[in-house]
């Protein structure tokens, strides 16, 4: 069985992380050109159903399920599986509370929440700690083995999650 974990914090308020990171036809700029098509095929109460079609033209159906109340979302790989067994993803958010460190001279001096404008008033909020966690077993005629493709989605993961906080911070000043 493979397992991958990685997280990055993205300096914007929840609610736009969130939603922004579930906004699946947004995937096709998220993930950095890994899908040329994400398309929401239904979606019923918190549970997205969804197409994907990555850079080889090949596509698959997945489904998701919102908790943002809770902070995380559950995803699977529905058809076709192959070349996994199966595919669960997790991802959490994570609010920070310790706000933003401040180094000063090589020393972390205070913590801060970080400052948002909005129509002029400044408030602010807590940084989220995005976590994506991936359960996966590869199919025993795949290509790759389960530890060759956690290295992949690995290194695919911290690309991508750079990516995502580089998009949502930037929204978030606009």
């Amino acid at each position: 069985m493979g397992h991958t974990c990685n997280s990055i914090v993205i300096n914007a308020p929840y609610d736009l992380v969130f939603d922004i990171s579930n906004d699946i036809p947004r995937w096709t700029e998220l993930f950095g050109g890994e899908y040329k098509k994400a398309e929401v095929v239904k979606k019923e109460g918190n549970k997205i159903t969804f197409k994907l079609t990555d850079d080889e033209d090949k596509s698959w159906q997945s489904w998701r399920l919102l908790f943002k109340d809770r902070y995380f979302t559950y995803a699977e790989r529905e058809e076709p599986k192959f070349p996994f067994k199966y595919m669960k993803i997790i991802w959490l958010y994570t609010p920070k509370p310790e706000g933003v460190a401040l180094a000063i001279g090589g020393q972390t001096t205070a913590f801060w929440p970080v400052p948002l404008a909005i129509g002029g008033q400044t408030t602010a909020f807590w940084p989220v700690e995005m976590t994506w966690i991936q359960h996966f077993s590869m199919d025993d005629k795949a290509k790759f083995n389960d530890e060759q493709v956690e290295g992949f989605i690995n290194k695919h993961s911290q690309e991508n999650l750079k990516i995502f906080k580089e998009i949502i911070e930037k929204e978030e000043k606009k």
